[in-house]
């Protein structure tokens, strides 16, 4: 079940520039490789509040900042990475089995996720310690 980070990737959505103002397409199976069955959003993060500090079994997640910035630790038990999202046009991909904390939201940042599984309380690894001896 366990992954390595190395299989979460930054994914570069289709941004269409327009004077008006520019739009990003996400389409599950086209432009993401999972079909989308929830979407949730984070907004209004007080100032150094952390967010996640889970790991799920089966669930494939895209997480965007579709304002500001923030960053997202990405742990696979045996290696760590930091990635910065602060483009709306960019969006991470983290795969199963990959434990996650976003922190360090800038002011006013919104945090999209686009899921591949409706919510499952099953489906959640929430302590650190049973995610590395899992």
């Amino acid at each position: 079940m366990k992954k390595s980070i190395f299989e979460c990737t930054i994914l570069r959505l289709c941004k269409i520039h327009n004077c008006a103002g520019n739009i990003t397409i996400v389409e599950g199976q086209k432009n993401i490789p999972f079909d989308v069955r929830r979407i949730y959003y984070l907004y209004d993060i007080p100032s150094g509040a952390t967010r996640g500090g889970h790991a799920h079994k089966a669930l494939y997640q895209l997480i965007v900042a579709t304002s500001g910035s923030f960053n997202v630790l990405l742990d696979d038990g045996q290696n760590k990475k930091i990635i910065t999202l602060n483009r709306p046009d960019h969006g991470l991909m983290v795969v199963p089995g990959i434990w996650r904390e976003l922190f360090e939201f800038s002011s006013g940042a919104i945090c999209l996720v686009l899921a591949s599984r409706k919510y499952d309380k099953d489906d959640y690894i929430r302590s650190h310690e049973k995610f590395v001896n899992f």
